[in-house]
């Protein structure tokens, strides 16, 4: 075995996770490579073609690269636990008026605990993604993820849930690289058409990015069941009827199907009564948030009040000023000024500087 250890790769056949297995051979470490394949497009019910870490040719070029650089690969399919929890949850959460948050209960229920278990049964003392963050020990001794280099690539917001123990053993190759750095190193291997692949940005088991559709597909009879509710305003006025509450989301302004004098926003979802109601830009802004099912990494408890923290409430937000205290198993966000579309069932992620001090899902 390797001075620096036995290590498990998560490979998607993307340039991101390639490089990283290969990163990690070149410095020494003994490398296995595992694709996941958690979906199977030909039941997904969409018309997108198969593209992607689930597909043939991903899978295909994830071996390719292992075989040629002489490290192992295997494919673990994990479509019954991905299904059972990420795709059931997805639509549970559309069903309840809420936006889910796919990818991050993938990587802390699925993925994490997946490749652990796969790790343990190969004698892998670690496991490493091609995630762009980074990860050390605190002086508190807690494992901390903090934001990679690359602030337009930077994806810890998506690893909030991640546990301490599974952090412990977690390596991420490519937080101290950008995106054109990691592209070019796909060059330099002779990995031509690997450093062109494009990156996609729609959930994995949605692929034409018609998450309406797929709803349709996995719940029976959907549109007669919540077809012709109400379109309100905040003050009760109906104003119209829509396409059934779960088509919705918090924010959306354009595919109302209904005309008004100025820019109307879906403020608010009620599923309970089949309502969508709508209001102005100003009646999405929010000055608090409640969050529950927090996972914090940096510190164990955050029971005093917190100031100067920045809150993300989505992906691509640049982040709130705010302070934040801890309420029970929630926390509570007080911005320093008025955010839009906080949607719930979306995550709320808080960091100290560069530092992830942990997350959850915005109620």
């Amino acid at each position: 075995m390797s001075k620096l250890g036995r290590i498990l790769v998560a490979m998607s056949g993307g340039v991101d996770s390639s490089v990283a297995a290969v990163m990690l051979h070149e410095q020494g470490y003994e490398v296995i490579g595992l694709t996941m394949k958690t979906w199977d497009y030909a039941t997904s019910g969409t018309n997108g073609k198969e593209t992607g870490c689930c597909s043939l040719d991903s899978i295909n070029d994830a071996r390719t690269l292992a075989v040629n650089y002489g490290f192992p690969h295997y494919i673990l399919d994990i479509r019954d636990e991905f299904g059972d929890y990420v795709i059931d949850n997805f639509v549970d959460e559309y069903l309840a008026g809420r936006t889910p948050n796919p990818c991050v209960l993938c990587n802390t229920h699925i993925k994490w605990e997946a490749l652990l278990k796969r790790a343990n049964k190969l004698d892998c003392e670690f496991i490493a993604t091609g995630h762009y963050a980074n990860v050390r020990q605190h002086d508190n001794g807690r494992h901390v993820i903090s934001k990679g280099l690359d602030e337009n690539k930077d994806q810890s917001y998506v690893l909030w849930g991640v546990s301490q123990e599974n952090l412990a053993r977690t390596k991420f190759p490519l937080g101290s690289f950008a995106k054109a750095d990691i592209r070019q190193m796909a060059l330099d291997m002779g990995q031509e058409e690997l450093a062109k692949k494009s990156e996609s940005y729609e959930i994995c088991f949605v692929p034409d990015n018609d998450y309406r559709a797929f709803l349709k597909h996995k719940v029976g009879d959907l549109e007669g069941r919540v077809a012709g509710g109400n379109f309100i305003t905040s003050d009760g006025m109906v104003v119209g009827q829509h396409k059934g509450y779960p088509f919705y989301t918090i924010g959306q302004r354009k595919g109302l199907g209904i005309a008004f004098g100025e820019p109307m926003f879906v403020t608010q979802i009620l599923p309970e009564s089949n309502t969508v109601v709508l209001g102005r830009a100003d009646e999405l802004e929010r000055r608090e948030a409640l969050v529950r099912n927090v996972n914090l990494i940096k510190y164990e408890n955050i029971l005093e009040p917190m100031n100067d923290v920045v809150t993300k409430i989505r992906y691509k937000d640049a982040g709130t000023l705010s302070t934040i205290v801890q309420e029970n198993d929630k926390i509570k966000v007080v911005f320093d000024h008025a955010v839009s579309a906080i949607a719930p069932g979306q995550s709320a992620v808080f960091y100290e500087g560069n530092d992830l001090l942990g997350g959850g899902f915005l109620c």
